[in-house]
């Protein structure tokens, strides 16, 4: 029988710490903001979140205010090309067969996301605009260019319990001013995005601005302030 001395032990020892600092590095992030151009979003936020995630395959998303399926879409790209699937709402229910037909991966739903489930609530949609449309009048380019309609509410929380979602990888929030409401029904603790974008407006409502900003600090978010230089439109969250 071969004695193993404790020389020996230390010298299996260092040699293994020898081999581990040997290992090669990790990659260096792909620059796809700086060097890819953009398929579907209406400006660079689909390269932003390709950079975040370095195009990883296989995600889920959540796309609160997301109008057409395809067209200025944040989340087809990951749809169409790395296979996520998730979740899109929006208040006009007259997305829903266009998402049947060319978001497989996608199911729709017609609410407006606040802080009260199961209510209605009315949503102005802007004649021309449609884009523009909001559950608040006064943000509409001007008055009496809208469509009233009866829209009814969930929060968050209830969409994705409705859906059987315990995490999510991504959230996408563009809701003409309702961020707040929809916020303060999202239990974000429990589902901790890595990463949210969500219009700020703060050239529009500065004040609303200013209580996003704080809702995501109480919450453990930073703010990716790098993201800026690519979109002056959207702010982008991940935690700290």
């Amino acid at each position: 029988m071969q004695r193993i001395t404790f020389q020996n032990v230390t010298f299996v020892l260092v040699v293994l710490g020898a081999a581990i600092s040997m290992a090669a590095p990790a990659p260096s992030p792909r620059d796809i903001v700086g060097t890819q151009k953009k398929l579907y979003s209406q400006k660079k936020e689909e390269l932003v979140i390709r950079q975040f995630f370095q195009d990883r395959e296989g995600g889920v998303f959540v796309d609160v205010g997301s109008a057409w399926p395809i067209r200025n879409s944040n989340t087809y790209y990951l749809e169409k090309h790395l296979g996520w699937s998730g979740v899109a709402v929006d208040a006009l229910e007259h997305y829903a067969p266009l998402y049947a037909e060319k978001r497989p991966r996608t199911t729709f739903f017609a609410y407006v996301v606040t802080d009260e489930n199961d209510g209605t609530e009315t949503f102005y949609v802007a004649r021309g605009l449609v884009g523009r449309s909001s559950t608040d009048e006064t943000r509409l380019p001007k008055a009496g260019t809208s469509v009233p309609i009866e829209v009814p509410t969930t929060t968050l929380n209830a969409l994705l319990e409705k859906n059987g979602l315990g995490e999510i990888d991504f959230l996408n929030m563009d809701i003409e001013g309702g961020a707040p409401k929809a916020l303060a029904g999202f239990d974000i603790a429990k589902y901790r995005p890595e990463l949210v974008c969500i219009e700020h407006d703060s050239s529009v409502d500065p004040e609303m601005s200013r209580s996003i900003s704080s809702w995501f600090r109480d919450h453990g978010y930073r703010r990716i302030e790098e993201y800026d230089a690519y979109d002056r439109v959207n702010w982008y969250f991940t935690p700290e």
